[in-house]
């Protein structure tokens, strides 16, 4: 993939397709490989007669990485969404985030609002709020020298999925702290944006999809049946509603 720069980094991104534009932004520990493209999002909105761009968040995929946990923020991964657009002289897309994904794509929708036209929110309801409970076990479990020592359920997933990923583990830990910030309630109201709420009725990891989906002016929720975080990713029916969403409020 190319690459694009901005605040020190070095961004690799996808930039397939042509029409109105969805901006896709992936969960953490993952990349524009694993969570758009082997999942079939990219063609799914290229043959819907989409432009799909995506980027790999910064110390993730292809795209440089740090070590320095200030570096990752919403906020600042917020301004790398808007920093591709601005490369590719898009001055408006939909935005679409998944898990860790979909809380950058709030930020974005909060402090770019004219570049944002609507939101999908894939794997993280209520949690944008309330939290999604305590992270510091996965990055434990990312810094160990031996994965067999890892005990924590959550953190031997995140290892596991790191590992078969073949991501930058200390990186990864180093996003941990600052990425999971929280939006309050009156923030989530200030986000006017149509917006679509999508979890797994068994995903333990973003909290439950309608009472986010309340929170919003124009907020709508999805459940996506018998999935939990990882498999909610690629399933058929949340890409058909996702799709309905997208016709239904054109740019």
């Amino acid at each position: 993939m190319p690459f694009f720069a901005h605040d020190s980094f070095d961004l690799s991104y996808l930039d397939r397709g042509q029409g109105d534009t969805v901006l896709l932004i992936h969960g953490f520990a993952s990349s524009v490989l694993v969570n758009w493209v082997n999942p079939g999002w990219v063609k799914t909105l290229e043959d819907a007669g989409y432009r799909a761009v995506a980027f790999d968040h910064r110390g993730h995929g292809q795209s440089s990485k740090s070590y320095d946990e200030a570096d990752y923020t919403p906020k600042k991964m917020a301004s790398d969404a808007v920093a591709l657009l601005d490369h590719l002289s898009i001055p408006r897309a939909h935005v679409f985030g998944y898990s860790m994904g979909a809380r950058v794509a709030a930020f974005t929708a909060l402090e770019y609002p004219d570049r944002v036209a609507t939101l999908i929110l894939g794997g993280l309801g209520i949690g944008l709020v309330e939290g999604v409970g305590d992270w510091d076990p996965i990055a434990q479990a990312l810094r160990a020298d031996d994965p067999a020592t890892v005990t924590h359920p959550r953190g031997k997933m995140f290892r596991a999925f790191a590992d078969q990923t073949r991501s930058d583990r200390l990186a990864l830990a180093a996003c941990i702290p600052g990425s999971r910030a929280e939006l309050s309630m009156a923030e989530v109201g200030r986000i006017t944006q149509p917006t679509l709420v999508a979890v797994g009725t068994k995903d333990d990891i973003g909290g439950p999809a309608a009472p986010l989906a309340a929170l919003f002016p124009n907020g709508e929720a999805f459940a996506i049946e018998g999935r939990d975080h990882m498999l909610s990713v690629g399933d058929r029916s949340f890409k058909a509603r996702a799709l309905q969403f997208l016709k239904e409020h054109p740019l």
